[in-house]
């Protein structure tokens, strides 16, 4: 029989039950705006040898837990472990971020290209998933993650970060056909690293999109939702992550929330670009939101980031199913007390918007 959660806020937002408070984590939460992060990635060497320690990213993933009072723990990695079990041999370099050694060129690079074994080549994540689970000893969900096939196919293409992944662009318009191949693939692969992760012990699920608002209006659909859909009807239907809440977040794709929120996904990431209260409206309430403070407002002196977060609250309203989070990862240069800030800001005013909830699934009012 599996031990209840001591706090199941998250969970049961997903889900859009009642909860006390707004649940809060944070995208990016273990990382280097902490000097305990510091500390153990310098321990490492480097970005990859301590990803692929399941005892150092079990050790990161439980830091933010340890400062602060979070609703969730994600697992400490990276969306590229996937292109790079896949071959392309990822590394990062200081101040460039991450790179491929072996991007995709031409078209036999994408066509040699398989699912990995998640046993082999991905057993370091499995691994932490399971000890990052045990270490919690359910003291909040353990999210577990993968990136996009449309975002992972940018980075493999391109060999590292761009501001506009001109050549995977230009795949999809000029070679249709292979960037399906590929996307195909890809999609392949997401399901299966995501049911691995269920199996290992993750309670909750997530697919970043990170570059889907990159493509065209009309080629989203095409060359990102449609693979998204795929893999959330594979995981709908698996028997690890079918019982799974699953959240969807395609940054600057807000346009297609509507859309995305037919997906089959359980909730929506949304980035600040949007208010919450349009995005309600544009999904119908059918799923839960999750956001979406500008990662900026984490600078400002803690009585604006209070009054940020007031404003964030007060956009979702009174209504079950808001997780708060902000619109991208908080950034390196953030002062881990205006994290501590943040947090009991949401739980604070967060409780007392509970007390007048309005549960009526047909009012989108602020």
């Amino acid at each position: 029989m599996n031990t209840p959660l001591k706090n199941d806020r998250l969970l049961r937002a997903l889900r859009r039950q009642a909860t006390d408070t707004t649940p809060i984590w944070l995208m990016r939460q273990a990382g280097r705006y902490l000097p305990e992060y510091r500390a153990i990635r310098e321990r490492a060497g480097s970005f990859m040898a301590l990803a692929k320690n399941p005892h150092y990213a079990c050790e990161v993933s439980l830091q933010p837990l340890v400062r602060f009072d979070l609703d969730a723990a994600i697992l400490f990695s990276d969306i590229l472990t996937l292109p790079d079990a896949m071959g392309l041999e990822l590394f990062f370099t200081p101040g460039e971020g991450p790179q491929f050694a072996r991007p995709l060129r031409k078209a036999s690079d994408i066509t040699a290209l398989s699912v990995p074994d998640m046993d082999a080549e991905l057993r370091y994540v499995m691994d932490a998933v399971q000890l990052i689970r045990r270490e919690l000893n359910e003291r909040v969900p353990l999210i577990g993650f993968a990136g996009s096939p449309w975002t992972l196919a940018c980075y493999m293409i391109e060999g590292r970060s761009s501001h506009d992944f001109a050549s995977a662009l230009a795949l999809c318009r000029n070679e249709p056909t292979l960037a399906h191949h590929l996307l195909e693939i890809l999609a392949s692969s997401v399901s299966h690293y995501l049911s691995a992760q269920a199996a290992a012990g993750a309670q909750a699920l997530m697919i970043f999109d990170t570059w889907g608002g990159l493509l065209p209006q009309t080629a989203f659909d095409e060359f990102s939702l449609r693979y998204l859909r795929q893999i959330l009807a594979t995981l709908t239907s698996d028997r690890h992550a079918r019982e799974l809440p699953l959240i969807l977040f395609a940054k600057g794709a807000n346009w297609h929330l509507s859309k995305l929120a037919t997906s089959g996904c359980t909730a929506l990431g949304v980035d600040w670009t949007i208010t919450l209260a349009q995005a309600r409206h544009a999904t119908a309430n059918r799923v839960a939101l999750q956001g979406n403070l500008d990662p900026a407002v984490m600078r400002a002196p803690p009585h604006i980031i209070r009054s940020q977060a007031r404003s964030v609250l007060d956009s979702y309203g009174k209504h079950p199913g808001h997780i708060f989070n902000l619109g991208h990862g908080i950034t390196p240069d953030v002062n881990p007390e205006h994290v501590a800030v943040l947090i009991d800001e949401v739980h604070r005013y967060g409780h007392t918007l509970r007390e007048t909830w309005i549960e009526s699934s047909q009012d989108f009012s602020p």
